[in-house]
């Protein structure tokens, strides 16, 4: 049986090889406690982990000591969101402010804040994902304690105005948290230019290890831990850190930071070629989102008349592709992104999410194409559906 072309890059991306290489040592030979302090184990740990937190910060322009090691995005998220309301909540302050789109971690754990008294604002999106940046100015005042907006959402791809709202946050002395999961290594990101006070990122999604992740924690900004039990990283997270994970994590950031330039040109083309192929065979091809504000290697398409269930399960074999965010698609309602866009719960079922990455090349990208061109074809051919009813 033949292996299917991996086309789901935003679930996760596969560890590049050179970060396999990198790993190794610190799971067979270099297996000291980073926290040990007496020894040459702990100091052979102590000192990749400070290298891996400069390789981290690095590709973010942030300082070092900025960098929170977590055990992934949803952790961050989670930091970010309640460690601020945990130290921050009072009487002037009670208002947090996010938007429909946004993925679960940040979603319902700001939604779980209304039960202990805070007050809650979900912000609509236009037609095309993008928030408008004068609801947000209105939402956002200084009884505003938290601003959560995700930089690039992880279904439809669409890159929010984040240093933009980010101006509106500090004009008001809210603070401003973004989860940047699915933008690091898809595009520039300097913490200086987007001006967040908080930022999640993940490793995984950078051809990195899953397991491990981090925050951002601009300096001076006061936060309360949720993971206690030891002073480690800044006192904001107690555990021993996994050093192999966060080995990976650095050597993944670093070699991002080195060719991201290189790995976005070949991905846009890649996703053009990807896009102009499926409108060819299907000229009513649905694209969700903004085409202009979106990261490189997102597709979020359907076919209208089929249903994403059924296209999925046709090409399994030939092509791995989702029906959204790997952390919803064990549910069969309608994907509440597209339908906070204003999307026909239909037509939002049609939904099939295509996300190239590093490794992928145009054969794949034909190999894509001619799946769901065979796909329709066998549809069609046999009238298992009525032509004309499709939208």
């Amino acid at each position: 049986m033949s292996v299917p072309v991996y086309l789901d890059n935003q679930a996760t991306t596969p560890v590049d090889p050179a970060v396999s290489k990198v790993m190794w040592p610190y799971v067979e030979e270099c297996f000291g406690n980073p926290h040990s302090t007496d020894h040459q184990f702990g100091w052979e740990a102590a000192t990749a982990i400070r290298s891996a937190r400069g390789q981290v910060a690095d590709l973010i322009n942030a300082a070092d000591d900025e960098i929170v090691f977590t055990s992934g995005a949803t952790e961050s998220c989670n930091l970010a969101i309640r460690g601020s309301a945990g130290l921050a909540h009072n009487g002037s302050r009670n208002r947090i402010v996010t938007v429909a789109t946004e993925h679960p971690a940040v979603f319902e754990t700001i939604s779980s804040l209304a039960r202990v008294g805070y007050e809650i604002d979900i912000l609509p999106v236009e037609s095309n994902g993008l928030l408008d940046l004068s609801k947000c100015k209105l939402a956002i005042n200084y009884s505003t304690l938290l601003v959560s907006v995700m930089a690039v959402n992880n279904e439809i791809g669409v890159i929010q105005p984040i240093a933009e709202i980010a101006d509106i946050c500090k004009s008001v002395g809210a603070l401003f948290h973004t989860d940047a999961t699915q933008a690091v290594g898809r595009m520039s990101i300097d913490v200086d230019d987007w001006k967040p006070d908080l930022m999640s990122l993940s490793s995984h999604k950078v051809y990195g290890p899953k397991g491990v992740g981090a925050l951002y924690v601009r300096n001076g900004v006061k936060m309360s831990p949720q993971i206690t039990g030891g002073n480690q990283e800044r006192g904001l997270r107690g555990g021993t850190l996994p050093t192999a994970l966060i080995v990976g994590f650095g050597a993944a950031c670093e070699i991002a930071t080195e060719q991201q330039q290189q790995d976005c040109d070949r991905i846009s083309q890649l996703t053009e070629l990807l896009y102009d192929g499926l409108l060819e065979v299907h000229p009513r091809l649905h694209l969700f989102g903004s085409k202009c504000e979106r990261v490189v290697g997102n597709l979020n398409i359907g076919i209208p008349g089929f249903s994403a269930e059924e296209v999925i399960a046709e090409v399994s074999d030939r092509i791995a592709v989702s029906s959204g965010s790997a952390c919803t698609s064990t549910t069969t309602e309608p994907s509440r992104v597209l339908l906070a866009l204003g999307i026909d719960a239909k037509i939002a079922a049609t939904s099939i999410r295509v996300s190239i990455g590093r490794f992928n090349t145009i054969k794949d990208v034909e190999v894509a194409i001619d799946a769901l061109s065979e796909f329709s074809h066998s549809f069609l051919e046999t009238g298992s559906i009525d032509v004309k009813s499709l939208p």
